[in-house]
C-alpha cells in the first residue's frame, strides 16, 4: 500500500538548519508532484513547499521562501526538504504528501496520502 515516512525532525536552535526527508513506497513518486505541509497546535495544517514531478518547477510559502529548498531523488523515491536559518515560528509538525491529479500544490485537500509527520521545535 502506499506510504510515506518522514524523517529528520528533531529539536534546533534559532538560526539553524534541518533536513527532512520522505521515504515513499508501495508507488513510484516519478508520476507525481510532492509537497509538504506544516501544523503547529491550535493552527491549520499550511503548504509550505511542493515539486512537480520531475522537480523542474518548485513552490514555496512566502514564510519560507529563500530559506527552505525542496527536492526529490526518484531514483531513490524520495522527497526532501532543507530547512535553514530556522526560527521559531517553524516549530510545528512537518507532513510529506503526494497530489495524484489535482494541479493545485497550495491545498491539503489537494493530496491523497499523507506521513506521519515528524516534530520540528526551533529553540529560540
Amino acid at each position: 500500500q502506499v506510504q510515506l515516512v518522514e524523517s529528520g525532525g528533531g529539536l534546533v536552535q534559532s538560526g539553524g538548519s534541518l533536513r527532512l526527508s520522505c521515504a515513499a513506497s508501495g508507488f513510484t513518486i516519478s508520476d507525481y508532484g510532492m509537497g509538504w505541509f506544516r501544523q503547529s497546535p491550535g493552527k491549520e495544517r499550511e503548504f509550505v513547499s511542493g515539486i512537480t514531478w520531475n522537480g523542474g518547477s518548485t513552490y514555496y510559502a512566502d514564510s519560507v521562501k529563500g530559506r527552505f529548498t525542496i527536492s526529490r531523488d526518484n531514483a531513490k523515491n524520495a522527497v526532501y526538504l532543507q530547512m535553514n536559518s530556522l526560527n521559531s515560528e517553524d516549530t510545528a509538525v512537518y507532513y510529506c504528501a503526494v497530489k495524484i491529479r489535482s494541479t493545485n500544490y497550495y491545498r491539503a485537500t489537494s493530496y491523497d496520502y499523507w506521513g506521519q509527520g515528524t516534530q520540528v521545535t526551533v529553540s529560540s
